[in-house]
């Protein structure tokens, strides 16, 4: 809570010295699932000026999916993307349709982000053992999504393109590319082969912190996370095979942008089940 309140003071500083004159700031699993959220929020408006609205999982999926649009094949008629984030895993099925917006067709909210299964399965680190366990776990949190929509079918009729966002996916690309340094303007709409994929997620699993924190793209910041990262992107891969997954460095900041800028009424994505 304290790291949070340092780097939002920081952040409330850049908008007041940039004279932000429309802004919408949002929280999403932390708050969501903590008891205390809404109070801790009423303590970051106090001290920061920032109101900050917590939202739900749907709408954090929606406006991931309208920050990555640009990176989706149109010609392809179903997307799989997915968003491992801190505190949760958001994944959509989407249906792309020509000249009209596209439509989430189902949307699953998982509790398993880099920092729950680090928590979960990670005392004091996540051993080998652990990690298969973890892997597993996620499947069968997958396996119901997946039945539900007949996902891998349409996988398997070439259907389907997967686009995955957040930190570990564009991290594991940046180490792919062997980046002196993170660049998102490389990592961001980068293709991943899930041979590629699997290798590095393998060499990351093995190896130790100082190991894992030397590589250019992970740091300190990141090296104790990237293992229950890997995890989550295994099961993903595992349940369903496309081969390929699209990078994307872009979601949930860009949807919103998109919003505040009115581009969302031109072509908004259509709610689950509309």
């Amino acid at each position: 809570m304290d790291r949070t309140k340092a780097a939002l003071l920081v952040c409330a500083e850049k908008i007041k010295r940039r004279a932000v004159t429309s802004g919408r700031y949002v929280a999403t699993e932390a708050c969501r699932r903590a008891k205390n959220g809404e109070e801790f929020l009423a303590a970051i408006e106090k001290e920061t000026g920032l109101r900050l609205e917590t939202i739900p999982s749907s709408e954090e999926a929606e406006l991931t999916l309208a920050g990555c649009l640009p990176l989706l094949d149109p010609a392809i008629p179903y997307a799989l993307t997915f968003d491992v984030g801190g505190g949760s895993a958001e994944i959509l099925w989407v249906r792309l349709r020509q000249e009209r917006s596209p439509e989430v067709v189902g949307l699953i909210s998982l509790p398993c982000g880099v920092v729950t299964m680090t928590e979960r399965y990670g005392e004091p680190e996540i051993t080998a053992e652990r990690y298969r366990a973890m892997v597993s776990d996620v499947e069968a949190m997958l396996r119901p999504f997946d039945q539900q929509y007949e996902i891998s079918a349409a996988i398997a009729r070439g259907e389907v393109q997967m686009l995955g966002t957040a930190g570990t996916v564009t991290t594991i690309a940046g180490v792919h590319m062997k980046l002196p340094r993170y660049n998102r303007a490389v990592v961001d709409g980068a293709w991943l082969d899930f041979e590629a994929l699997g290798a590095i997620s393998r060499m990351l699993v093995t190896s130790d912190f100082a190991e894992r924190a030397a590589h250019a793209c992970i740091g300190q910041g990141r090296a104790e996370l990237v293992v229950a990262g890997c995890g989550i992107l295994e099961a993903v891969c595992s349940t369903w095979r496309a081969g390929r997954l699209r990078v994307a460095d872009r979601g949930v900041r860009e949807g919103i942008l998109l919003a505040l800028s009115g581009a969302a009424n031109r072509g908004g994505i259509a709610p689950v089940g509309q």
